[in-house]
């Protein structure tokens, strides 16, 4: 019940504007935004890489409908590889579609994430593309598919609970594509996806058998103990080391497990979002689970 409001709030305007200009929401959402600037999110990437992490650098922001937005968000992201590479950091980047254009214009968003894969690779990093709500499930996918750009370049995202996406597993792998599974943030109707947590994981164990089988180099998001001992416990059968894959977990959760799997030799990447445009993102970190509602609650109080 608790986690069907935060995502309904997450999608509401007072709430969205209440919580941007009141001094305590920036406090709350600390916990899993590294702040606001490229500055900041560097900083963060920089101690991570310290630590043992590498990082993913995502600039929060979706559902632009002006083009002169897409191609700021575009340029904000060019701006970001080129610091990735200027402070050699180990660091990557994640964008939606939606920021780059795709709710206005198919082709702008294609435009647009040409430009990205193409100084990723010219500076040997890599871009991924997240993978929103169930609405923009195909067009992700036929843009991706469109961009024809090299593995080591540019990589997708899939979820689990989506009853699709066994499928949709099965063509990228075809592809060589490299995939990031997660078990997926958004409110969608039962028919599209798992309404239940036990067919979710299941799911994901199935599409994470999948991926390691298939020789490639893909990514597992997830912070569930479970579904990470299952993936361990995979890869040791069919003999693939801790080098042949990675774990990822967004940045201010779990962070006992991240720093436990990197001290075991396993390579874990941590989601760092920064930028103004963070309510919606903090929304659905908050759904995922709904504990740390009142985690923050508490600490909120404490001062």
């Amino acid at each position: 019940m608790l986690r069907s409001l935060l995502l309904y709030l997450s999608e509401r305007e007072f709430p969205k504007q209440f919580l941007l200009r009141a001094p305590f929401g920036r406090k709350l959402a600390s916990r899993f935004i590294a702040g606001e600037t490229l500055d900041d999110a560097t900083r963060v990437a920089r101690r991570l890489n310290a630590e043992g992490f590498d990082v993913t650098l995502d600039y929060l922001g979706e559902s632009v409908h002006e083009a002169a937005a897409a191609e700021e968000a575009t340029r904000v992201y060019l701006q970001i590889l080129d610091r990735i590479a200027s402070e050699k950091l180990r660091s990557h980047i994640s964008i939606k579609l939606t920021q780059l254009g795709l709710d206005i214009d198919e082709a702008q968003a294609q435009r647009n994430l040409q430009a990205l894969w193409e100084r990723a690779a010219a500076l040997g990093t890599f871009v991924r593309v997240d993978m929103e709500s169930s609405a923009h499930t195909d067009a992700t996918l036929r843009v991706f598919r469109a961009a024809q750009a090299p593995p080591e370049a540019l990589g997708i995202v899939i979820q689990s609970y989506l009853r699709r996406s066994e499928k949709d597993v099965d063509e990228l792998l075809r592809r060589g594509a490299r995939v990031r599974l997660c078990k997926g943030a958004y409110k969608e109707p039962p028919d599209v996806a798992f309404p239940d947590k036990k067919d979710v994981d299941r799911n994901y164990v199935i599409l994470t058998e999948k991926l390691l089988a298939s020789g490639g180099y893909h990514a597992l998001a997830t912070h569930d103990p479970k579904m990470i001992q299952a993936a361990k416990d995979f890869a040791r059968a069919r003999g693939l080391g801790p080098g042949r894959y990675e774990f990822q977990m967004l940045y201010g959760i779990r962070r006992g497990l991240q720093r436990e799997l990197v001290r075991r030799g396993y390579r874990v990447r941590v989601y760092v979002p920064f930028g103004r445009q963070w309510y919606a993102y903090f929304m659905r970190r908050l759904a995922e689970r709904p504990a740390n509602l009142l985690f923050l609650i508490r600490n909120l109080f404490r001062g």
